[in-house]
């Protein structure tokens, strides 16, 4: 990689080397640039181009913020983010940044983002000849004995230039002269000095005074110079100078030192006697500026002590000249260095700085993701500028150093906001010196959500019981979700859902609010027409991805007692009569009322009891089989007619009722054989009937079903040749306009009622496709029949359920048959004679058992093949009650149980294979078996 400061010509490949050294980085290993650039550089020239040497993307390198960052307090460099260059920003002095030193470095650090990387980058500033060497007086004054010997020494003012290497100070140079020569040493230092060599012995007499110039010149191009002017007095003979015992002394001291320390005691010794002899130490007039205020000199005893306080972080080492002179009339002088190395304490604490911060972090943030740049330094050295950073433990985060006195900040652990939406990290930076010394400082760490919870709940499902002809829109259930993530995240949303195979429930019965969660009711719900509805609570939070939950919401509607008891039989209405005859004794059922209550459990428990009748004495109305029967033997003073009035009234609260009136007429014969042969020849002409409409159905059925077969087969014929003639016709006619819609009405052509309403549309150019039905509203399928057959025609009533039928409006007379045996009838196994002490159910539960297996009985016996189940008497109870359970423990269900427009008789099968008769004689069992047969 070469620098861009190379091509372009402005320094040359010989000064510039570029340095690749692998650091520790932040995503990846970072490179160390060097560029060399000469001092005083004007503002705006180009030290190299960064982009290129690093390996970085010029296009994205506006939108990863590249920028230089530097300890200095100015910025003396800057980064074009257009080109990639890195120019000169401020004055670059070498003198003013680096002194004295050798080589003069300045590091910076390139920091980008997106992702955060961090480059290391070094200028040396090389040094120019931009100053004069310089002597510290204006003129030197030199006073010599003339008792001076040839070759005797005298040490001269040095010269002093800022510059370096090359370009600082070289050599001296003397003005011509008959007595004096320049000598130029080199101290250990590498630094160079002159001293003036008496060659020839003065004579104060013929030349008392002497004008010398000293010549200081540098080594630079072209070579700077700096003259100072030399006034020699002779003197009379003092003919010995002091002496320092060496030329140059070193000391260490700590930087902490207190005022008054020593230093170190510098000795001169002088061979003359009395006042030639006796030394006076001071400090030499070239020390640098800031010596006479840290050190002090004793004048007699040349020690040196400490006067002012040092600091290591701004000069290492002092340098000190003393000169020592005798008192004689003519003192000569001796000069020695004295080299003060002031050595680090650790008075200096670690100072942190917050380069980059990446907040808020993603909780899914993954393992090692970058949250913040530290840089750290220390002014202190060796072990005292050793820093180490950390954080408390036990936090999901963990500090790296990627490169010098810089930390990373990374996550080691996973992120939840819902447990920590924000952490506050106290980072420490601590040094090694002794005592250690630290730095704290406090970053804030905020946790952003993502949608990682979704909604909450106590509980998985909800069973909520609804009375019956509740009120609409009254709250029946309040959903309690929650949602853990941020508000936007946990925004919650519900529906209401539906489960099964019934639809319709949602818009039609129930609806859910969005915000809230309430569940309402649209309609008053009806314990008859559905007693269960489930539906599928829907929620959702607001969160990308949308995360949801279902929870079953089973919503049981509770009975209430709304329903009057039904009289089923006699038939409201209607104008039965029940024969009678006379001498009839107590007990003989005459006839049975039958009830029916739409209400379950408590509330269609029904009761009987006689309202009103012309003689209470003569008749009795069973409590829970409302079978009406004698009270005491017929007489012949009771009236010939008899109307009854039976009250029927439910178990609820508030208890509901109803009437049903009968009459019955007392006869002086048989009334079986009344009802069943009015006259002698009421069979044969039956029989006749039957023969002819039997006849008459089958002619009817054989010419529809050739009529059906014949109108097929030209209607397939015709279908055959329509589709032929169309896939001959042109492919433009195929895709002709679609002609009128036909509307096939089902229920106004006679061929379904209303309820069962479905539109079929067709175009006249639909050849295949399948008939658009639309759905027609669910009901429950005990309703929807109910109000079919109510809503329908007579005619087609009977066309569905049988020629005998009728509406239930149009109820058809009972059976005269309708006769129990005196096993059937209810009460306790050891009374047969009609007391009404039967037993009730033990719980709802068994009720509405016992009401099911009685419907089931009763629906098999309008099929005219039910024996009620199990064996005689018992309606299939053995299997649950046992063996010993028959119908004589239970009041008997199945006479409250009405069949409309319907002639079955509900009998003991078991009874009919005994050969029992039913209540009314014996004398008809041939009859009634020819019309059971018919």
């Amino acid at each position: 990689m070469v620098p861009e400061a190379w091509r372009s010509g402005l320094v040359s490949s010989g000064r510039v080397v570029g340095v690749l050294l692998l650091l520790g980085a932040l995503h990846k290993a970072s490179a160390v640039i060097r560029y060399e650039i000469l001092e005083e550089r004007e503002k705006g020239f180009a030290v190299g181009n960064v982009v290129t040497d690093l390996g970085l993307d010029l296009g994205s390198l506006s939108t990863r913020r590249l920028r230089v960052v530097s300890g200095a307090s100015r910025r003396f460099f800057e980064v074009n983010r257009e080109t990639g260059e890195m120019f000169v920003n401020d004055r670059l002095d070498r003198e003013e940044l680096c002194g004295t030193l050798p080589s003069c470095t300045v590091t910076l650090e390139l920091v980008v983002e997106s992702p955060l990387e961090l480059f290391s980058a070094e200028v040396v500033i090389q040094d120019i000849n931009d100053n004069n060497p310089a002597f510290p007086t204006r003129e030197m004054k030199l006073e010599i004995s003339e008792a001076v010997v040839p070759g005797t020494r005298f040490p001269l003012e040095s010269a002093h230039d800022p510059d370096v290497g090359s370009n600082s100070l070289q050599t001296y140079e003397l003005s011509r002269n008959e007595y004096f020569a320049l000598r130029v040493q080199t101290r250990e230092d590498s630094t160079k000095y002159a001293e003036l060599v008496l060659e020839r012995a003065l004579d104060r007499e013929r030349e008392p005074s002497l004008q010398l110039v000293l010549t200081a010149l540098d080594g630079g191009t072209p070579a700077r110079s700096a003259s100072l002017p030399i006034l020699i007095a002779v003197l009379d003979a003092n003919d010995n100078a002091p002496a320092f015992n060496q030329s140059l002394y070193r000391a260490r001291v700590l930087e902490d030192a207190p005022p008054g320390t020593r230093v170190v005691q510098v000795r001169a010794t002088d061979l003359d006697e009395g006042l030639n002899g006796e030394i006076v130490y001071s400090f030499g007039s070239h020390n640098r500026a800031g010596v006479r205020e840290l050190f002090s000199l004793d004048l007699v005893t040349g020690v040196l002590t400490i006067k002012g306080r040092l600091d290591f972080e701004d000069t290492k080492l002092h340098e000190i000249y003393i000169q020592a002179k005798d008192k004689g009339a003519n003192p000569e002088g001796a000069h020695c260095k004295v080299l003060v190395e002031v050595l680090d304490v650790n008075d200096n604490a670690p100072e942190i700085t917050v380069t980059s911060v990446y907040s808020p972090v993603p909780e899914d943030a993954p393992l090692g993701t970058v949250i913040a740049l530290l840089s750290v330094t220390d002014l202190d050295a060796g072990e005292n500028g050793l820093v180490t950073c950390e954080v408390p433990p036990g936090l999901p985060f963990s500090l790296t150093s990627s490169l010098k006195n810089y930390f990373t900040l990374k996550t080691s652990a996973a992120l939840d906001r819902e447990t920590v939406p924000e952490y506050n990290l106290s980072i420490t930076a601590r040094d090694s010196g002794a005592p250690s010394l630290s730095a704290l400082t406090t970053l804030r760490v905020q946790v952003s959500d993502i949608n990682d919870n979704p909604p909450q709940s106590s509980q998985s499902s909800y069973d909520v019981y609804v009375e019956e002809n509740n009120l609409p829109g009254v709250p029946i259930l309040n959903l309690s979700v929650w949602d853990p993530d941020a508000p936007q995240n946990a925004r919650l949303s519900f529906f209401l859902l539906e489960q099964g195979a019934e639809t319709g429930l949602v818009g039609r019965y129930f609806t859910i609010n969005r915000d809230s969660g309430v569940v309402s009711s649209l309609v008053p719900l009806d314990y008859e027409d559905q007693r269960e509805f489930e539906l599928t609570a829907h929620i959702s939070d607001g969160g990308t991805p949308v995360l949801t939950t279902n929870i079953s919401v089973n919503i049981f509607v509770t009975d209430r007692n709304d329903n009057a008891p039904q009289v089923l039989y006699p038939r409201p209405g209607g104008s039965s009569v029940e024969m009678l005859p006379r001498g009839t004794a107590a007990g003989h059922v005459v006839t049975r009322v039958v009830g029916w209550d739409p209400d379950a459990g408590h509330n269609a428990w029904l009761s009987y009891s006689l309202l009103g009748a012309p003689n209470q004495s003569l008749f009795a109305v069973g409590l829970h089989t409302g079978q009406v029967s004698t009270a005491r033997p017929v007489q012949d003073t009771d009236s010939p007619r008899q109307t009854l009035t039976v009250l029927i009234m439910d178990n609820g609260e508030p208890s509901l009722s109803t009437t049903a009136t009968l009459t019955v007429s007392v006869t002086e014969e048989s009334p079986e054989a009344r009802a069943e042969f009015p006259s002698g020849s009421a069979p044969r002409e039956q029989n006749k009937n039957l023969t002819f409409y039997l006849l008459l159905s089958l002619i009817l059925v054989s010419v529809g079903f050739a009529v059906t077969v014949l109108g097929v087969i030209i209607f397939k014929v015709y279908k055959w040749k329509q589709s032929r003639d169309l896939y001959r016709a042109p492919v433009s006619s195929l895709y002709r306009t679609p002609g009128p819609s036909l509307h096939a009405d089902a229920v106004r052509g006679g061929l379904m009622p209303p309820h069962l309403y479905h539109q079929v549309y067709l175009t006249t150019d639909s050849r295949r496709s399948d008939p658009l039905l639309k759905k027609p509203g669910a009901a429950s399928p005990l309703a929807s029949r109910q109000n079919t057959l109510r809503s329908c025609d007579p005619v087609f009533y009977r066309q569905v359920l049988g020629a005998e039928s009728s509406p239930p409006g149009q109820q058809a007379p009972p059976n005269t048959d309708w006769r129990f045996s005196q096993a059937q009838r209810p009460g306790t196994s050891s009374s047969q004679n009609g007391d009404e002490t039967g037993t009730w159910p033990n719980n709802q539960f068994d009720t509405e058992m016992l009401q099911a297996m009685i419907l089931a009985s009763a629906s098999e016996a309008a099929d005219g093949s039910s024996t009620l189940g199990g064996g005689a008497g018992t309606m299939g109870l053995s299997a649950r009650y046992g063996p010993q359970f028959t119908l004589q423990h239970v009041p008997d269900y199945r006479q409250n149980v009405y069949i409309p427009g319907s002639n079955a008789t509900l009998t003991n099968a078991a009874g009919k294979r005994d050969g029992k008769a039913l209540a009314g004689g014996n004398g008809n069992k041939k009859k009634s078996g020819k019309k059971e047969k018919k």
